[in-house]
């Protein structure tokens, strides 16, 4: 495994990560599509014997239940200083006020219960999961920066804003000598590249790595047109996976998932290494996050690295895509269901 840089930073991450949303136990959140921890462990021990050091989760999944699994896991198979361990805050596990959110009192509680989940003293890349726009934006930064000067965090990312508001975090954490986010955790795969347009450029000038989530568009490029939404996930995520790939979209997403299927059988790999090995000739993306369920996938990942797709190919993947809505700064439902409302085509339940 040949290890990149986070970013502007000196952080080695592999260009492959986990995505340990995947793992979780069923009855705590996800009880279609998680896998217990008897399951989980073997993939996350797998990954790392690939040379996989990255893995990112969330507060959120399975109700805490993802951070605990990945936590005893890396304590088992891993030297805790050689691996890079990722999650995020912001959405609620609890009920009651100051449960959810960026406010300093959110950010201090949810950083200790974390750290107490994945069984560690330090997190490698603390990451805002969404915005928070009822905690004034300095109060966010500022708290966030206090960890990383107390040592409990390494550094700092974001996930799935506008670039604007990116942007204006970049600016407020230079002006005041707070951390900086390194990162953004972001949509972007073959069906989803409105993030082309400002984001990825914004990311680029500022040395910021992204880590991209659903780069195989919740499997749909990872299998044929009839297939594409045959999956567990697919068939539970609803109207918000309509947001992601609206049905007005179809044509476009028609066009693009056969011209991977295409090149996947010239080339006689599968169509999910076609579709990461496009990723990885992004500049911007450091690594693309992997929700693994077999030991398969994770083979798939880690073999994409080794295709280097031709300009021709490249042309015949990108040439279908058509505009789409940019639903980047989505942070509730409330919002999404404002979304839904102005797109003509889209599905409401």
């Amino acid at each position: 495994m040949d290890y990149v840089k986070l970013g502007s930073t000196g952080l080695d991450v592999s260009p492959i990560a986990i995505g340990a949303m995947t793992y979780g136990e069923p009855d705590r959140g996800h009880p279609v599509w998680s896998l217990p921890e008897e399951d989980s462990r073997p993939l996350i021990r797998h990954a790392l014997e690939t040379g996989i050091n990255f893995f990112d989760t969330a507060n959120m999944y399975s109700n805490g239940s993802s951070e605990e699994i990945l936590g005893r896991a890396l304590k088992d198979f891993a030297d805790r200083d050689a691996v890079v361990v990722a999650t995020k805050l912001r959405h609620p596990l609890r009920l009651g006020p100051n449960s959810r959110g960026l406010s300093r009192k959110a950010v201090m509680t949810e950083v200790e219960h974390s750290l107490r989940r994945l069984g560690t003293d330090y997190i490698d890349l603390y990451q805002v999961h969404r915005n928070d726009h009822s905690t004034p934006l300095e109060e966010t930064l500022e708290a966030l920066s206090d960890l990383v000067k107390a040592g409990k965090v390494r550094y700092l990312g974001a996930s799935s804003m506008h670039a604007w508001e990116f942007a204006k975090a970049l600016h407020l954490q230079r002006e005041h000598g707070w951390a900086r986010f390194v990162s953004m955790q972001n949509h972007y795969n073959l069906l989803a590249r409105e993030e082309e347009r400002e984001m990825i450029p914004l990311c680029l000038d500022e040395g910021v790595g992204t880590i991209i989530w659903s780069p195989l568009a919740r499997g749909r490029l990872a299998r044929s047109w009839k297939d594409a939404r045959a999956t567990a996930r697919a068939e539970t995520d609803g109207a918000y996976a309509d947001a992601l790939y609206a049905p007005s979209e179809e044509a476009s997403n028609h066009s693009i998932i056969d011209a991977v299927g295409r090149i996947a059988e010239a080339r006689g790999v599968s169509r999910a290494q076609i579709s990461l090995a496009w990723l990885h000739r992004q500049p911007v993306v450091t690594a693309p996050l992997v929700g693994a369920g077999s030991i398969q996938q994770i083979d798939d990942a880690v073999a994409s690295l080794e295709i280097e797709l031709t300009d021709d190919e490249v042309r015949a993947l990108e040439g279908p895509y058509t505009p789409r809505y940019d639903w980047q700064g989505v942070s509730d439902e409330a919002e999404l269901e404002a979304i839904r409302a102005r797109i003509p085509g889209m599905a409401l339940s």
